[in-house]
């Protein structure tokens, strides 16, 4: 537990008082945020505003992590590097396309096969990491069964849930990329996330199968590698947001960019396919499946009809054109992942339940 406490701590302090200083930097090398030219109107205003800003989150999680091992003097585990090493890598992806925008000075950065290409390198090295590592009962940090609150069904073979990991880590890093379209919209949305699982991972440690001689109901015990330590990420991450939800809100100081909005997606991914929670994360992170849906949607009418059914997509800009402000949209959606993180530990705890 305490060392939860330190790294949301550490996490929070690090952003609050390191942004600032990373905002100084951005704005002295003048990389500032490109908007496209077919946005709304009242965007214009935001040109210039420094970006790349995942910067400071990304390395404040690392390092709250890392202070929050050393401080309380547990371990390292294999799960808690995995879940840091998909967030930085995919992380990477994103500060190689953000930096390419700002010097071509362009809404378009990395070609698309590149930014693929770099996405899939890191998805597959972290899949097939997270096979490796069996601990003392067997558990390795992921499973090639599905999972909902737990595992269920058959395996279903590396190969195939190496496919499955990737198009769960490029769904939500996507997601959080089409979500990161108004001031703080997608870190407050992460901000819940990121608590919700670190009330899971501390609920599958205290129910963890390896403490079962413990517990009232050793079968309702949780197959889970490293809860604990998930928890400390979750944690972490969920400091590190909030810090720096404080200079993204409206009026931005400093915007996430691909860089802060792929590591999230990654974060997110990673958390869920090591916690075995794979298919409850579309609804704990239902915003993001939301507004990526809405892309999809409008895609696809327009391709099929020549119609769109959206004034534009992502959703919050159809909000936007209809005459919303972008603070009402951007709390009106927290809202609306408040519920479905709600919805979503409601869940996980009925299906904790049922097996007792």
């Amino acid at each position: 537990m305490r060392q939860i406490l330190f790294a949301g701590a550490i996490g929070l302090f690090l952003t609050l008082v390191g942004t600032p200083l990373l905002i100084k930097l951005l704005a002295r090398k003048g990389y500032g945020q490109f908007i496209r030219d077919d946005g709304p109107r009242t965007h214009g205003s935001k040109k210039g505003t420094p970006t790349m800003g995942g910067i400071a989150f990304i390395l404040a999680t690392i390092i709250a992590y890392l202070l929050a091992k050393i401080i309380t003097g547990e371990d390292i585990r294999y799960s808690g590097v995995l879940v840091l090493f998909l967030m930085a890598g995919m992380g990477l992806v994103g500060f190689l396309d953000d930096y390419i925008k700002i010097v071509k000075q362009r809404s378009l950065g990395l070609r698309a096969k590149a930014k693929m290409a770099g996405q899939l390198i890191v998805g597959i090295a972290f899949a097939v990491l997270s096979l490796q590592f069996p601990n003392s009962m067997n558990y390795t940090p992921a499973s090639t069964r599905l999972s909902f609150v737990e595992d269920f069904g058959w395996s279903i073979g590396p190969v195939l849930f190496c496919v499955w990991a990737l198009f769960m880590i490029l769904a939500m890093s996507n997601g959080v990329n089409l979500t990161d379209g108004l001031d703080g919209l997608a870190t407050g949305a992460s901000v819940m996330v990121f608590g919700a699982y670190t009330f899971i991972g501390l609920w599958q440690f205290q129910e963890s199968c390896a403490n079962a001689d413990n517990l009232t109901n050793p079968s309702a015990c949780f197959e889970v590698r490293d809860p604990l330590d998930l928890a400390v990420v979750a944690a972490a991450l969920m400091g590190a947001c909030f810090g720096f939800l404080w200079w993204n809100t409206s009026p931005a100081k400093i915007f996430m960019g691909d860089t802060g909005s792929l590591a999230l997606g990654g974060a997110l991914a990673g958390l869920a396919i090591l916690s075995r929670t794979e298919f409850l994360l579309a609804i704990l992170g239902g915003l993001f499946v939301m507004i990526t849906m809405s892309v999809v949607i409008q895609v696809g009418s327009f391709k099929m009809t020549g119609k769109r059914v959206f004034r534009m997509a992502p959703l919050q800009h159809h909000f936007e054109l209809k005459g919303w402000s972008e603070v009402l949209v951007v709390v009106r959606f927290w809202i609306i992942q408040g519920m479905c993180v709600i919805v979503g530990l409601g869940l996980f705890y009925a299906g904790w339940a049922a097996k007792k």
